[in-house]
């Protein structure tokens, strides 16, 4: 965590500058001291004051002001970590030869700490050869690069060179330099996903389930330390993560078979799919064709995975469903935490906005075997997943 951490924040200009606002916000909530320097056109896309007045403390800009000189070596030197984001193309360029024009450029070249950057800029930019070339030169000095994400960019176009968001950001942080690694030596069976099933070599029955939840939760698990095997049911997620092994699936047999194989070596499973619970009795090798105003299909019962993991559980194995409702939600959950032999059961209700799927955003409520029930506000996933793991790692 960045609890008593002392966090130098570069600021460059870039529209994605206002996103520093509620990175800082971020890491003045998780218990970071933050100390911010603006390059001279960042005061262009966002205020010295705005983020003086959440990081409680002066935010600097000049080399020298009033007569008086900015101490960049102290800076430099007073840091754990020094993060620069957005950082642009240009003092990207200025980075990566030594210049040295501005108070950000000298804190950097002053620093004693880790340094991380967080590129923003537009595609054509990013794709360029002479970035890739900065890139790896800022790299190959030994600093660590928040990869940038693809999505809208300012100039309308939709593509790579969009910054990181302050919760991956934040996530990045902690999990490669602040984390202890309290789930170290231990492996995690995560599930995640919808299931798809089949009734003609086109059609099938699923659900809207993204994935992003159980992702993020296998992020969490790897980021403490554990090895995560993620069996991942047909997903457009990237869920490419360090100490995650993937396991693609496409039906709630295949999720079954996979689950139940690795199930007996694992020392936490999460159960976060949205598995099927009906799937087609017969399937088609041949597309349906339409022939009448009505399809009837026969459907039967999917297995129960976390019941069948239920029955197979161990001393000393942690067993987390998961539970969607939207009527007598927590009798509902309190019965699925019995009679599947869970050790926690999360609650998503459907009733609360901006929560379950499709959403950054979760509102869950976590049962526990000793009766304990404890809610939680609306948060991103990422940090829904840290709050289970958290409760996780309280039971180990």
């Amino acid at each position: 965590m960045v609890e008593g951490k002392k966090i130098l924040l570069g600021v460059c200009g870039s529209i994605a500058a206002y996103k520093s606002i509620l990175l800082t916000r971020l890491l003045i909530k998780g218990g970071a001291e933050v100390k911010i320097i603006l390059t001279p056109s960042a005061k262009g896309f966002v205020t010295p004051l705005s983020l003086s007045v959440i990081s409680k403390n002066e935010v600097l800009a000049d080399m020298v002001r009033d007569g008086a000189w900015s101490n960049h070596v102290e800076l430099g030197r007073w840091a754990h970590l020094m993060l620069i984001a957005p950082l642009s193309c240009n003092t990207l360029a200025k980075m990566a030869h030594g210049h040295c024009d501005n108070l950000l450029l000298a804190t950097y070249l002053s620093a004693t700490c880790p340094v991380v950057f967080a590129p923003a800029m537009d595609e054509d930019m990013w794709l360029h050869s002479a970035t890739k070339e900065n890139i790896e030169r800022l790299k190959s000095f030994g600093n660590h690069l928040i990869p940038v994400e693809k999505g809208e960019l300012a100039s309308g176009l939709y593509g790579e060179g969009r910054m990181a968001e302050p919760e991956q950001i934040l996530s990045f942080l902690e999990t490669n330099f602040f984390f202890s690694r309290e789930l170290e030596g231990k492996l995690a069976l995560v599930t995640a996903g919808p299931t798809h099933e089949p009734f003609d070599p086109v059609r099938y029955i699923s659900n809207q389930s993204t994935g992003k939840m159980g992702i993020a939760i296998a992020r969490e698990l790897a980021a403490r330390g554990a090895k995560v095997e993620l069996v991942l049911g047909p997903s457009a997620m990237e869920a490419e993560i360090p100490g995650v092994h993937v396991i693609p699936v496409e039906s709630a047999e295949d999720m079954y078979q996979a689950c139940t194989n690795l199930f007996p070596k694992t020392d936490i499973t999460v159960m976060s799919a949205a598995v099927a619970d009906y799937t087609p009795v017969s399937f088609s090798s041949e597309k349906i064709k339409k022939n009448s105003g009505t399809l009837t299909l026969e459907l039967t019962r999917t297995k129960d995975i976390l019941k069948a993991l239920g029955e197979q559980k161990k001393a000393g194995q942690i067993l987390v469903g998961f539970a969607l409702e939207n009527h007598d939600e927590t009798a509902y959950a309190r019965k699925k935490l019995q009679s599947k032999n869970a050790d926690l059961i999360v609650l998503n209700s459907l009733n609360d906005p901006g929560a379950g799927f499709g959403f950054d955003t979760n509102r869950v409520t976590i049962f526990e075997k000793d009766g304990q029930e404890t809610r939680f506000d609306q948060k991103t996933k990422q940090q829904v997943a840290k709050d289970i793991v958290d409760r996780i790692i309280k039971l180990l």
